[in-house]
């Protein structure tokens, strides 16, 4: 068996992991990430894009605001454009109740350091004339914006690279184990890799791995369901999604500058991780148009050009893991991002690599401890 020597291991080069990797680059840590595909192939790579922070569970809110101010740098620190625009993010809604809502949050949200804008009647029509007649009132934030998921997460991978990490793809880690000093990671064709420290950012599967060292978490899967639209003049330039308790109208969509109309939401689809394959459902470009032509009629009549999904991790209190384990030194996680995960990617990366080289995050991380879900029973893919 070969064995390969590091500081610290990765197992999972989507955008966590390769952000982690240059940020423990820069401390001056030696880093090896393990990829089973390609990096930023599946969660990473096939989600929304969205920049947003409003919305979030309120103590998330540090954390989200740390990773907005890296994104807002990133080609200066990275080297690399992913397509960062700050174009500002609203939510609508369809009642005075969940307007009343959105009130409170930006109230709530405040002590955090996020400014929200709350509009309705003849102040929302003005600002926003393009909103449909049902949209009764608007939450505006206006630093937030989108980036382009296919890029973000090999930008940071090359950056690592260039800085001295090792990225190693295409290795299918089947077991993690903690032995005398540290920890190995041995693929399914049996490459062996060590290192003092272990961290998990592998998604999906990360309650799979965290399994083996006697910390099962009740995960599940499911598949985004994504679609794009045919170019057309650019002319929308707020990242716009719906608030609402019913799924079917918890839609979000955006415009990039080349003209398509990038949309998701409405259903969740199903996923299997063994199979490595997600699938859309035949009805939810359907119900996307519906919920698109709601909140902006003139763009009723657009063509879908291509559908798709990935595998994303659930956590039953739509609350993220993240930091170090229950039971064992030098290993930590940051997996089950709920589909909220691209946004703060960028300061998940900077905070385990603070936490790892320093003991101490940054930012607080408490309530995403694995040792919430202590004595819960075995990891599931539901």
């Amino acid at each position: 068996m070969n064995k390969f020597e590091s500081e610290v291991l990765i197992v999972g080069g989507g955008l966590m992991g390769c952000a982690t990797a240059f940020f423990l680059r820069q401390r001056g840590l030696p880093v090896t990430v393990l990829e089973r595909g390609l990096v930023g192939q599946q969660a990473s790579g096939t989600n929304f894009g969205n920049v947003r922070r409003q919305g979030r569970f309120l103590p998330q809110l540090p954390l989200a605001n740390r990773s907005r101010e890296i994104w807002g740098r990133l080609p200066e620190l990275i080297g690399h454009d992913v397509e960062f625009l700050p174009t500002g993010h609203i939510r609508v809604c369809y009642s005075d109740a969940q307007a009343d809502k959105l009130e409170q949050y930006a109230r709530d949200a405040r002590p955090y350091g996020l400014e929200l804008e709350m509009l309705r009647g003849d102040a929302m029509r003005w600002r926003f004339p393009y909103l449909g007649p049902e949209v009764r009132a608007v939450s505006h934030a206006p630093h937030d914006g989108h980036a382009n998921p296919r890029l973000s997460a090999p930008a940071f991978a090359r950056a690592a690279q260039r800085a001295g990490a090792v990225i190693v793809e295409n290795v299918d880690i089947a077991r993690v184990e903690k032995e005398a000093g540290g920890y190995t990671a041995t693929s399914a064709d049996g490459r062996v890799y060590r290192a003092p420290v272990l961290l998990i950012t592998a998604g999906a599967w990360g309650g799979a791995l965290s399994a083996q060292f006697g910390e099962p978490v009740p995960i599940a899967v499911h598949g985004p369901q994504m679609a794009v639209t045919e170019p057309i003049p650019y002319c929308l330039v707020p990242v716009v999604g719906a608030s609402s308790d019913s799924i079917e109208e918890i839609f979000y969509f955006r415009q990039v500058k080349r003209g398509n109309i990038v949309m998701g939401g409405c259903a969740r689809g199903p996923a299997y991780p063994d199979l490595r394959r997600a699938y859309v459902l035949p009805d939810s470009p359907l119900k996307q148009f519906v919920q698109l032509r709601r909140i902006v009629p003139a763009l009723s009549r657009l063509s879908i050009i291509r559908v798709w999904s990935g595998i994303e991790g659930y956590m039953p209190d739509d609350v993220p893991i993240m930091g170090p384990s229950a039971v064992a030194d030098g290993l930590f996680y940051a997996f089950g991002f709920c589909g909220h995960g691209f946004q703060l990617g960028p300061g998940v990366g900077a905070t385990m690599a603070e936490l790892i080289a320093t003991g101490r995050p940054g930012v607080p991380i408490d309530p995403f401890l694995i040792s919430r879900f202590a004595g819960q029973g075995a990891a599931t893919a539901a």
